[in-house]
């Protein structure tokens, strides 16, 4: 990372997500032990365990509703920046390729879900085993993963070949509300109205000697106004780990595929 992240709006979204996830595990324990008192937890009681389940549900609330700190950046450095300039929510990673900047980008736009370990998983579980159609949380297998999402609800803002794209959605919208037939990049940069959140991802590919490539990811979400961030945040701290670990597995994904030989043969896919 450069640096430009303030240190207290890191320390607020694990500060909540921390709050949210113990509450849930106390939520957890203390609805096992109304059944049966889970005594190796010390909850020795169902007295017991439906204090443990309060003191879950008020932490849980808690983490959900904790401040989000707005980061600005100073000195825009790339399109992300450009196009998400602020934001409340962070999602950031990168991975070291052994590959030329032209074969990492090729990867990054060649990936498809059936090459993401734990993909299906994490997604499946994101949309609550529904039936959807296609889009970004239901790709098809073999197809790759940024056009599925280009063609299905998120924006191709910007891109610079060999070595940055960038697309956005809007997560949260207010209701009844309808955009224009054919948004622009112009319109997602401009859109400040309260009631909305909009989400910006970017993967950028920079050098880092001979054969050697920096493939780095960047999710920001921009909430519009105070009472969408808190919305937001409720969502963003319930789903940011699997979020990340499907991330993390996207750039292991470009790794494979970018260092795989040269000889026609596809990276191996995972079960």
């Amino acid at each position: 990372m450069d640096g430009r992240r303030a240190p207290s709006s890191s320390m607020a979204v694990m500060t909540g997500e921390t709050c949210v996830y113990l509450g849930l595990v106390l939520v957890a324990a203390g609805l096992g032990s109304l059944v049966r008192p889970l005594r190796f937890l010390g909850i020795p009681s169902r007295r017991r365990a439906a204090a443990v389940l309060a003191s879950g549900v008020a932490l849980t609330v808690l983490g959900a509703s904790l401040p989000a700190t707005e980061v600005r950046i100073a000195t825009p450095r790339t399109r992300l920046d450009e196009f998400a300039p602020a934001y409340q929510f962070v999602e950031a990673h990168s991975t070291r390729v052994r590959a030329d900047p032209r074969r990492a980008y090729a990867a990054v736009r060649a990936v498809t879900a059936d090459e993401i370990l734990l993909f299906r998983t994490l997604t499946s579980i994101r949309r609550l085993g529904r039936r959807l159609p296609e889009g970004i949380l239901n790709a098809p297998g073999r197809r790759p993963l940024l056009d599925v999402a280009t063609s299905t609800g998120f924006l191709l803002l910007a891109e610079e070949e060999d070595r940055e794209i960038v697309v956005g959605t809007l997560v949260l919208v207010p209701p009844g509300f309808r955009g224009p037939a054919h948004p622009t990049p112009d319109d997602f940069k401009r859109l400040d109205r309260p009631g909305f959140a909009k989400a910006t991802m970017s993967f950028l590919v920079e050098p880092e000697g001979p054969g050697s490539t920096r493939v780095s990811t960047e999710t920001r979400v921009f909430a519009t106004d105070d009472a969408s961030r808190r919305r937001f945040a409720a969502y963003w701290r319930l789903i940011h780990p699997g979020s990340a670990l499907i991330r993390r597995m996207w750039l292991r994904a470009i790794r494979l595929r970018a260092e795989a030989p040269l000889d026609g043969a596809r990276p191996e896919m995972p079960e």
